[in-house]
């Protein structure tokens, strides 16, 4: 997992959370005013660092931060219906009564024919929730970074409408890094 930070909109670092957060706050310390923000290169959600203290500080509260419990850890095992050791989790599923009365009948049961339509779906799904998650990613950066620039709206519509062409010609007179990530971003969207 990587990580991208931007001082207004100069990318001042990229690499893993420790590493950016550091130099994000070697930044804030610099400029006090300067808008500092940290992006999910993957999801381009923003990242909430507690800058107080030297950046020795805030890079070592990241890398203390415990990681979420999942499903397989055994803390969790005696607390979570299904079959945690083998990854399986129970949920509510809500279908109407004759998906019910077909999923029954279906060889393995519910809990099988559901599993057999989820991996098929995902199969045939791969490129278009690719191309949704690139778009989504782009659109979540850019409304952060690019907002008030030029052309924004057109640049998200070009985005959505898959016209990489129209995309890279509004984005062209953007502050430079800020255009090279949306780009970036946006690559799988086109």
């Amino acid at each position: 997992m990587t990580y991208t930070a931007f001082a207004g909109t100069r990318r001042i670092a990229q690499g893993t959370l420790r590493q950016v957060a550091f130099k994000a706050k070697e930044a804030f310390d610099g400029d006090s005013w300067a808008q500092v923000l940290i992006f999910n290169d993957v999801t381009s959600e923003l990242v909430e660092v507690d800058f107080r203290g030297t950046p020795h500080d805030v890079a070592g509260r990241i890398a203390e931060a415990p990681a979420p419990p999942t499903a397989l850890d055994p803390e969790n095992e005696a607390r979570r219906p299904g079959r945690p050791r083998l990854g399986v989790v129970a949920r509510e599923v809500t279908l109407l009564p004759r998906h019910w009365n077909w999923l029954t009948n279906q060889p393995g049961g519910a809990s099988v024919a559901l599993r057999k339509l989820v991996e098929q779906a995902i199969r045939m799904n791969q490129d278009r929730d690719r191309q949704r998650r690139a778009q989504e990613a782009a659109y979540r950066f850019l409304s952060a970074m690019a907002g008030n620039e030029p052309g924004f709206e057109e640049a998200i519509r070009a985005l959505f409408a898959g016209k990489q062409e129209r995309f890279e010609r509004l984005t062209g007179p953007w502050p430079a890094d800020v255009r090279d990530h949306a780009r970036r971003l946006a690559a799988a969207a086109f």
